[in-house]
């Protein structure tokens, strides 16, 4: 694996991400929930000290000063949470990933790349597999070259946040594996009735090289590649399946014990925390403070794969806050 050195920077937009957040965010919305019967926290002793201006008030050195400290926090818990290693980070995210833009040699417009949104599905060894009619346009592109890319971004909406692009050659499926990979794609895609139309084939992007870029403000990997073999010689995080249904609950029901949790984990001073992902060592939340928005690793107290309870490692961690909170 060849990896680029990561840039750091002291400006706090482009290190932490930082955007107003609109009152109507889902960031804001608290439900209540019997789902850990312990009762509400007081406030953690680090927020005694935060106060909030005004949007009157001007900025004072003291303002400054405290969302340095902020910083400071931040980055020095960044860059020791516990995560995975990048390529099995890269891994997971593609196999938990379901759309991206594949490119092709256009043999319309020779000499110049086309590109095309495309739903995807990885099989067991980390290749995309795709389900592609003869009346579109890449699939025409790959069949008379089957060198192709496909990009796909952890979070469109954040630009800082993880992307990778997997460089391959789309393969027609054999008939021996038809109905596994069909088995596979319809996991991913369950009303993807079409698959059976007569027009429609699986092809498999067999990958060269996967490479990738990532903000500094989220996962702190850098760029770097892997090769093919790098790549499906490591694994899908075991944890990561259960990462939208754990995510959607505490989200939903739980947004105020994952504040705590966030605030007593980092030290750090948040009005919000909202779950973004999991997996085997922790999980990842956006979490807003007066107004800016940022990203923070928690990672778990050991390894949830040691004990495939992600519930119980949760609760673990709620009541260690609440007890150092009282």
């Amino acid at each position: 694996m060849r990896t680029l050195p990561t840039t750091f920077t002291l400006s706090l937009v482009s290190r932490l991400n930082v955007y107003k957040t609109p009152p109507s965010s889902p960031m804001f919305h608290f439900c209540h929930s019997r789902f850990f019967p312990i009762p509400p926290p007081r406030p953690l002793s680090i927020m005694a000290s935060a106060t909030q201006p005004s949007s009157s008030q001007a900025v004072s050195p003291e303002d400054v000063n405290k969302e340095t400290n902020i910083f400071q926090l931040i980055q020095a818990h960044q860059e020791k949470a516990a995560r995975l290693s990048p390529v099995e980070e890269i891994r997971t995210v593609l196999d938990q990933s379901t759309r991206g833009m594949l490119s092709t040699f256009s043999q319309k417009h020779e000499g110049y790349p086309s590109g095309s949104m495309v739903d995807f599905a990885c099989d067991a060894n980390g290749s995309p597999i795709l389900a592609v009619s003869s009346l579109a346009v890449h699939t025409k592109d790959l069949l008379a070259n089957s060198k192709c890319s496909l990009l796909v971004a952890r979070d469109p909406e954040d630009r800082t946040d993880l992307v990778i692009t997997l460089h391959g050659d789309a393969i027609a499926v054999s008939e021996k594996d038809q109905a596994a990979i069909r088995t596979a794609y319809l996991a991913k895609h369950p009303n993807a009735f079409w698959v059976d139309f007569g027009d429609f084939q699986f092809m498999r992007v067999e990958a060269k090289v996967v490479r990738y870029v990532s903000g500094v403000a989220t996962a702190l990997l850098g760029s770097g590649e892997f090769s093919r073999e790098e790549y499906q010689d490591s694994n899908v995080d075991p944890i990561a399946q259960f990462s939208k249904p754990v995510a959607s609950h505490m989200n939903k029901d739980h947004a105020e014990d994952t504040k705590v949790i966030v605030q007593f984990a980092t030290s750090i001073p948040v009005d919000n925390a909202y779950m973004l992902d999991l997996d085997s060592l922790g999980f990842n939340v956006k979490a807003g403070y007066q107004g800016n928005t940022f990203k923070l690793r928690i990672p778990f107290p050991r390894r949830a794969e040691d004990r495939k309870d992600v519930k119980t490692l949760i609760v673990d961690m709620l009541q260690a806050a609440r007890s150092q909170v009282n």
